[in-house]
């Protein structure tokens, strides 16, 4: 694959140290006391949401990078359900970031503009566009936070102040 085509190790770390900001600006409207907030039953808590989304970014880089894609869903939101405790899921978010900025700054250009190698997610695509897929899943449950934010009266900051 055509290396020139495929954004460099740097941008794309920018990219996620990016996503990483606004999510965390987010998240500054929330204390510990409100992670076992949901709007409704059977949906995640505050402390559940921010576990998933660390979870994700976990799961989009080992299923780029590392042994491929893990399709047990069911196992997934089970563990993002457990955490019960923001600051908990907030070091897995981080844990979560710090690997994936770790594992894109540590790939070549070429293993960047390589495809991915399990095809049943993102099939073709280089291994490169994952970080894409981590910015917006983030950035969807990032708008969650919002919205769960102001169901507890809270004025979630501008992300990108």
């Amino acid at each position: 694959m055509d290396t020139e085509a495929v954004p460099t190790a740097s941008a794309l770390v920018s990219q996620l140290e990016t996503s990483r900001k606004y999510f965390k600006t987010t998240m500054s409207a929330f204390s510990e006391e409100d992670s076992g907030f949901a709007p409704g039953p059977g949906l995640f808590t505050v402390a559940a949401q921010v576990a998933h989304t660390a979870d994700s970014v976990d799961w989009f880089v080992e299923g780029a990078f590392g042994k491929g894609w893990n399709m047990d869903f069911e196992s997934h939101l089970a563990a993002a359900r457990a955490v019960t405790s923001l600051a908990a899921a907030t070091e897995w978010f981080d844990r979560a970031y710090d690997a994936a900025v770790a594992t894109v700054e540590s790939a070549s250009a070429d293993g960047l503009a390589a495809p991915i190698p399990d095809a049943r997610i993102m099939g073709g695509a280089p291994r490169a566009a994952v970080v894409n897929a981590v910015v917006d899943h983030t950035a969807h449950h990032r708008g969650s936070l919002a919205v769960y934010a102001r169901l507890l009266q809270k004025e979630p900051p501008m992300p990108y102040a």
